[in-house]
């Protein structure tokens, strides 16, 4: 025993136990410090970036509601994207950061399940949305005559209808199974509240439903109205080449009226390519005017028309895309259990797709002169205040 003894002794003598015992702190402490520190960036991030989506949607709502000029069926759907992007925000995004801050959920089995489905309701809806405004603008370019007579209110309530009822049809399912086997479905009810993906099929079911469907129709609406719209600027710039001759010019003129009459509804609606309605006007409506001096000034015009239609649908496009093919990508890959990814990486590529919910109001509004003005009377009527 007193060998030992010794042995400690020395051991504490060399090695300088006694200071070890007298520090502050250890190196775990100073990692759990620097991981508090990141974790209250990314909250103050995140809460900031909450309040942005609440309050650019709230502003895209009542410009559109106090406007008398944006009272169109197609800005229509623009507001009720922008209700559904401001759900999104007052909803699913501050519990998901009540969740991060704290790092495990404390509201109980309920109030997840609700959580849970409102995020994926509220979310497949957005979506959907963006493919219900895409289809109809399509409409509107490719069949303007016919389909300026079909826009209205009611179609457009039709059309929003359908797509919250499409959005709970595949989202909801999972709450039957949930409840059924009651709180301890997660496994860890009272730690976590994460989406479980227990059943396969459904994971294809959904992911399929709520993204990859609509965003392969979304691509295939917007290359389609591109393909016209191009077609179109060829044929306004052709139509300056044609003879005037007074019977000719009868018939265009007569024309031009109907194109026009049918194209007046169209021309100020929040379509980010906003020369796309007028251009089915002009390309009708040929202009007799057959100077050869201002022949290449209009068609580097009608070039560079085209040229700013093809960088807007590329935002939009590439905006959709960025912020939710990741996040459905793992959604995917975790349902057939080939992926297992960390959680900071799957509230990352979740809070990407939040972004679209910032990002919609933007690219859907900022490129029509009417929503600019409407928003400019807001913030005077603000500094008024």
């Amino acid at each position: 025993m007193d060998m030992e003894a010794e042995i400690e002794g020395f051991l504490r003598d060399s090695f300088g136990a006694p200071n070890i015992t007298n520090c502050t702190g250890s190196p775990g402490d100073g990692l759990g410090a620097r991981l508090s520190t990141e974790r209250m960036v990314a909250v103050v991030f995140l809460v900031a970036l909450t309040l942005c989506t609440t309050l650019v949607n709230v502003g895209v709502i009542t410009a559109i509601c106090t406007t008398r000029k944006l009272h169109l069926p197609a800005n229509y759907l623009i507001c009720s994207l922008a209700v559904t992007d401001f759900l999104v925000a007052v909803l699913v995004m501050p519990l998901s950061i009540l969740y991060i801050a704290r790092g495990t959920w404390s509201l109980g089995w309920v109030v997840c399940e609700a959580w849970l489905s409102l995020d994926m309701t509220c979310c497949t809806c957005s979506i959907l949305h963006l493919c219900v405004i895409a289809l109809d603008r399509y409409w509107a370019i490719t069949n303007a005559i016919e389909y300026a007579r079909k826009r209205t209110a009611r179609r457009a309530a039709v059309m929003v209808a359908a797509v919250w009822a499409l959005s709970v049809f595949i989202s909801v399912p999972p709450l039957f199974w949930r409840w059924r086997r009651g709180p301890g479905a997660h496994g860890h009810a009272h730690s976590r509240c994460v989406i479980e993906h227990d059943h396969v099929g459904y994971t294809i079911y959904s992911t399929f439903g709520a993204f990859y469907i609509p965003m392969s129709l979304i691509l295939l609406l917007y290359y389609r109205i591109y393909s016209t719209a191009k077609t179109l600027y060829q044929k306004r710039g052709s139509s300056r080449h044609l003879s005037s001759r007074s019977t000719d010019s009868q018939n265009s003129l007569g024309h031009c009226r109907v194109a026009h009459t049918c194209v007046s509804g169209l021309s100020s609606s929040s379509d980010p390519a906003l020369e796309f309605d007028r251009l089915n006007a002009a390309a009708r409506c040929p202009s007799f005017e057959a100077e050869a001096d201002g022949a290449y000034e209009k068609s580097q015009i009608c070039s560079s028309r085209e040229r700013k239609a093809a960088r807007v649908l590329g935002l939009i496009l590439g905006a959709f895309v960025l912020c939710w093919l990741p996040f459905f990508i793992k959604e995917l890959l975790v349902g057939l259990r080939v992926l297992h990814p960390s959680p900071p990486v799957s509230d990352l590529l979740t809070w990407l797709g939040y972004i679209n919910s910032l990002v919609n109001p933007l690219l859907y509004t900022s490129f029509n002169e009417d929503f600019k003005l409407a928003f400019k009377r807001l913030f005077r009527c603000k500094e008024h205040v």
